[in-house]
């Protein structure tokens, strides 16, 4: 398996939800934290319980809705002089449910692609060069499984795009140890899954970073984290590289 401890990693939407519990996962493997949020106060928390598991950790705060927000971070981040070997691209916004799916407005698509799309490319073009030159790292991307509902058309699409970003930039990566893949928690009862959602937000550890500890130099996977569930890292790890193969052409 990729060996975590004293790498750093970043997670975005680090505040609550999966992106809380993928934080204290990564910590007790080892694994020093940069915790992004909307607002330092809202990963103050967060810090202090990663801390305490013996881990360093820093927090980033950044509306990712602001483009140029999410540059400024990228330069905060640089300047702390470590190499981030691993980026876990969490956060994401469902921006509205309109059942009058007709009437979608504009600034739907507009939001939900700086903050699903570009945002998560903008972090992505920054570091897998470092991660390159360096000859190793990962890159996992949160997608969705959400498809024929155009009332949730901005989200969705949004999303659509992220994955072809991802599964683009990895057949530049597949067979190196720079592996870019796609991660999907599921339909979890988080404040974006609501309270009606089936699976208990711990039901997506480990399976939200198996493809962080994978090491079979594959990419473009989507490494959807129900199909992990219950596991311990060593299975989710091992089923990944026995069922998900990349999807280029050999």
């Amino acid at each position: 398996m990729y060996n975590v401890q004293g790498k750093w990693a970043l997670i975005t939407g680090a505040a609550r939800g999966i992106g809380r519990l993928t934080a204290l996962f990564m910590a007790e493997k080892g694994c020093n934290l940069i915790l992004h949020s909307r607002d330092l106060r809202h990963t103050e928390g967060l810090l202090a319980e990663v801390k305490a598991k013996g881990v360093q950790a820093v927090t980033v705060a950044a509306e990712l809705n602001d483009l140029d927000a999410v540059a400024r971070i990228l330069d905060e981040i640089d300047a702390l002089n470590v190499d981030v070997d691993i980026v876990l691209n969490n956060a994401g916004l469902q921006v509205a449910y309109r059942t009058a799916y007709f009437e979608t407005p504009v600034s739907d698509y507009l939001t939900s692609f700086n903050v699903n799309t570009i945002a998560p490319a903008m972090i992505c073009y920054h570091f897998m060069p470092k991660m390159i030159a360096r000859g190793h790292g990962r890159i996992l991307n949160t997608t969705s499984g959400i498809r024929l509902e155009p009332q949730q058309a901005g989200y969705s699409a949004s999303k659509a795009a992220l994955d072809k970003i991802t599964i683009d930039l990895g057949s530049t990566v597949e067979g190196t140890d720079v592996m870019i893949n796609l991660t999907d928690p599921g339909w979890c009862r988080t404040d974006l899954g609501g309270s009606h959602a089936p699976n208990a937000p711990e039901s997506a550890i480990p399976g939200i970073v198996a493809g962080v500890f994978a090491d079979d130099q594959k990419s473009g996977r989507f490494l959807g984290a129900q199909n992990f569930a219950g596991m311990t890292i060593e299975e989710a790890v091992e089923k990944v590289h026995r069922d998900f193969d990349s999807p280029y052409e050999k």
